[in-house]
């Protein structure tokens, strides 16, 4: 498994408006957006490309274009709903996919409520959008669900991480080709699973639903 974090002020510079517990909703979705596209373009970096022929408006030329079959992306439902349009709006020709996943908040264990997928997924590039990874038991499982329907590579797009939640989806995933793309990698988990410093519950602040 290939970890990225990203190292870019612009990065950092958002991220601490997330982390900020006084910013409000429309402006966490904007700046979660925002984030995303940069973090995709590191997520991209191994995107299939093929040859193209074009006309210019002086002469003909080669250049590269999205390769067939399209990537896939797959937004974590909830939360990974806010990073949708910062992810599309860098890769506007990859189809999209939803998997719907909840955590019981006792046990911390993952489970699917919903999904929809491609029936077959063989030969496909699969970009899986997650705000937090934390223990990493819904990225393990989103990961596994992927590789079943034929997937041949994963990269995951996450706001934030802690170290317990790579370590686990790079235990999870050994042999596998999966990228995992961070904003930033922070100091660990607390006694209820949640990321600190972090900046709180991703769905609950990207549609107001409890103050944050």
């Amino acid at each position: 498994m290939h970890v990225h974090v990203a190292d870019h002020p612009l990065v950092t510079h958002k991220l601490t408006v997330l982390r900020d517990r006084t910013t409000p909703s429309p402006t966490f979705r904007a700046l979660a957006s925002e984030l995303v596209t940069l973090l995709a373009y590191e997520a991209t970096r191994s995107v299939r490309t093929q040859t193209v022929r074009i006309e210019t408006p002086v002469t003909s030329t080669e250049g590269l274009a999205i390769a067939d079959p399209k990537p896939l992306v797959v937004p974590i439902l909830r939360a990974g709903l806010g990073m949708l349009d910062g992810m599309v709006t860098l890769l506007p020709s990859a189809e999209v996919g939803f998997l719907g996943m909840v955590r019981n908040e006792e046990t911390l264990q993952p489970s699917v409520y919903a999904e929809r997928l491609p029936s077959d997924l063989s030969g496909r590039q699969c970009f899986v959008l997650d705000p937090m990874l934390a223990t990493g038991g819904s990225l393990v499982a989103a990961i596994d669900y992927l590789f079943d329907r034929g997937a041949t590579d994963v990269t995951a797009v996450c706001l934030i991480a802690a170290p317990e939640g790579v370590a686990a989806v790079e235990k999870a995933t050994e042999g596998r080709a999966v990228t995992v793309v961070l904003g930033a990698l922070d100091q660990g988990l607390d006694e209820r699973g949640y990321i600190v410093p972090g900046l709180g519950d991703a769905g609950d602040r990207l549609y107001g639903t409890v103050p944050a």
